[in-house]
Protein backbone atom coordinates (compact mmCIF):
# COMPACT_ATOMS: atom_id res chain seq x y z
CA UNK A 1 0.00 0.00 0.00
CA UNK A 2 1.32 3.44 -0.89
CA UNK A 3 1.81 6.04 1.79
CA UNK A 4 0.97 9.71 1.49
CA UNK A 5 2.76 12.64 3.03
CA UNK A 6 0.71 15.71 3.78
CA UNK A 7 2.46 19.04 3.55
CA UNK A 8 3.06 19.97 7.16
CA UNK A 9 6.41 21.70 7.41
CA UNK A 10 7.45 23.18 4.04
CA UNK A 11 10.71 25.05 3.65
CA UNK A 12 10.89 28.37 1.74
CA UNK A 13 14.20 30.01 0.82
CA UNK A 14 14.65 33.25 -1.13
CA UNK A 15 18.13 34.29 -2.23
CA UNK A 16 19.59 31.77 0.31
CA UNK A 17 17.59 33.30 3.21
CA UNK A 18 15.10 31.02 4.97
CA UNK A 19 11.67 32.66 5.12
CA UNK A 20 9.88 29.51 6.29
CA UNK A 21 8.81 31.04 9.60
CA UNK A 22 7.14 33.99 7.81
CA UNK A 23 5.41 32.06 5.03
CA UNK A 24 1.69 31.32 5.10
CA UNK A 25 1.42 29.71 1.66
CA UNK A 26 3.53 28.83 -1.37
CA UNK A 27 2.32 27.91 -4.85
CA UNK A 28 4.93 26.84 -7.40
CA UNK A 29 3.47 26.37 -10.87
CA UNK A 30 5.58 24.89 -13.62
CA UNK A 31 4.43 26.03 -17.05
CA UNK A 32 5.80 25.25 -20.49
CA UNK A 33 4.13 27.62 -22.96
CA UNK A 34 2.46 25.92 -25.92
CA UNK A 35 2.80 26.96 -29.56
CA UNK A 36 0.35 26.01 -32.29
CA UNK A 37 2.18 23.64 -34.68
CA UNK A 38 -0.86 22.58 -36.68
CA UNK A 39 -0.09 22.08 -40.35
CA UNK A 40 -2.30 22.01 -43.44
CA UNK A 41 -4.27 18.81 -43.77
CA UNK A 42 -4.61 18.14 -40.06
CA UNK A 43 -8.13 17.93 -38.66
CA UNK A 44 -7.29 18.97 -35.10
CA UNK A 45 -4.96 21.53 -33.57
CA UNK A 46 -1.62 20.25 -32.35
CA UNK A 47 0.75 21.97 -29.96
CA UNK A 48 4.41 21.83 -29.12
CA UNK A 49 6.46 23.07 -26.20
CA UNK A 50 8.21 26.44 -26.40
CA UNK A 51 9.62 28.38 -23.45
CA UNK A 52 9.28 27.63 -19.77
CA UNK A 53 7.31 30.26 -17.85
CA UNK A 54 7.08 28.98 -14.29
CA UNK A 55 6.29 31.06 -11.21
CA UNK A 56 6.28 30.93 -7.42
CA UNK A 57 3.68 32.89 -5.45
CA UNK A 58 4.28 33.36 -1.73
CA UNK A 59 2.01 34.77 0.96
CA UNK A 60 4.29 36.15 3.67
CA UNK A 61 3.73 37.82 7.01
CA UNK A 62 5.35 41.23 6.58
CA UNK A 63 8.12 41.94 9.06
CA UNK A 64 10.81 44.62 9.02
CA UNK A 65 13.61 43.23 11.22
CA UNK A 66 17.10 42.40 10.01
CA UNK A 67 17.18 39.16 7.94
CA UNK A 68 13.39 39.11 7.87
CA UNK A 69 10.89 39.61 5.04
CA UNK A 70 11.31 43.28 4.04
CA UNK A 71 15.09 43.26 4.56
CA UNK A 72 15.40 40.14 2.39
CA UNK A 73 13.12 41.27 -0.44
CA UNK A 74 13.62 45.05 -0.80
CA UNK A 75 16.79 44.83 -2.89
CA UNK A 76 15.44 41.98 -5.05
CA UNK A 77 12.71 44.04 -6.76
CA UNK A 78 13.59 44.34 -10.44
CA UNK A 79 16.26 41.64 -10.22
CA UNK A 80 16.61 37.92 -10.78
CA UNK A 81 17.31 35.54 -7.92
CA UNK A 82 16.99 31.93 -6.84
CA UNK A 83 13.96 30.72 -4.88
CA UNK A 84 13.51 27.26 -3.39
CA UNK A 85 10.62 25.39 -1.81
CA UNK A 86 10.61 21.94 -0.31
CA UNK A 87 7.65 19.91 0.98
CA UNK A 88 9.29 19.12 4.32
CA UNK A 89 12.23 20.11 6.48
CA UNK A 90 14.15 16.87 5.97
CA UNK A 91 17.00 16.20 3.57
CA UNK A 92 16.46 16.31 -0.19
CA UNK A 93 15.14 13.01 -1.52
CA UNK A 94 12.81 11.61 -4.16
CA UNK A 95 9.92 12.05 -1.69
CA UNK A 96 11.09 15.45 -0.39
CA UNK A 97 12.56 17.24 -3.41
CA UNK A 98 13.96 20.75 -3.28
CA UNK A 99 12.12 22.59 -6.08
CA UNK A 100 14.18 25.48 -7.42
CA UNK A 101 13.61 28.41 -9.76
CA UNK A 102 17.01 29.86 -10.73
CA UNK A 103 17.06 33.33 -12.27
CA UNK A 104 13.48 34.06 -11.25
CA UNK A 105 12.33 37.71 -11.49
CA UNK A 106 10.63 39.69 -8.70
CA UNK A 107 8.68 42.47 -10.40
CA UNK A 108 7.03 44.14 -7.42
CA UNK A 109 6.93 44.22 -3.63
CA UNK A 110 4.07 45.65 -1.56
CA UNK A 111 6.18 47.50 1.03
CA UNK A 112 3.25 48.22 3.34
CA UNK A 113 -0.10 46.49 3.61
CA UNK A 114 -1.81 47.03 6.94
CA UNK A 115 -5.32 46.85 8.37
CA UNK A 116 -6.42 47.61 11.88
CA UNK A 117 -6.53 44.47 14.04
CA UNK A 118 -4.95 42.21 11.39
CA UNK A 119 -1.54 40.66 10.96
CA UNK A 120 0.11 42.28 7.95
CA UNK A 121 0.70 39.87 5.05
CA UNK A 122 1.71 40.31 1.42
CA UNK A 123 1.56 38.27 -1.77
CA UNK A 124 4.59 38.26 -4.04
CA UNK A 125 5.30 36.41 -7.27
CA UNK A 126 8.63 35.32 -8.67
CA UNK A 127 8.27 34.88 -12.44
CA UNK A 128 10.27 32.81 -14.86
CA UNK A 129 13.58 31.19 -14.23
CA UNK A 130 14.87 27.69 -14.83
CA UNK A 131 13.04 24.97 -12.89
CA UNK A 132 15.00 22.11 -11.35
CA UNK A 133 14.63 19.58 -8.57
CA UNK A 134 17.24 18.50 -6.04
CA UNK A 135 16.63 14.95 -4.83
CA UNK A 136 20.06 14.12 -3.46
CA UNK A 137 21.40 14.53 0.06
CA UNK A 138 23.96 17.35 0.33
Amino acid sequence: MATSTYLSNPVVTVNSVALTGFCQSAVLTRTITAADITSFGETARTYGATLEDSELTLTLYMTYGASEVYATLKSLVGTRTTVRVQPGSGVDSATNPGMILSGSYLESLPVMQASLGEISSIDITFRGGVYSEDTTNP
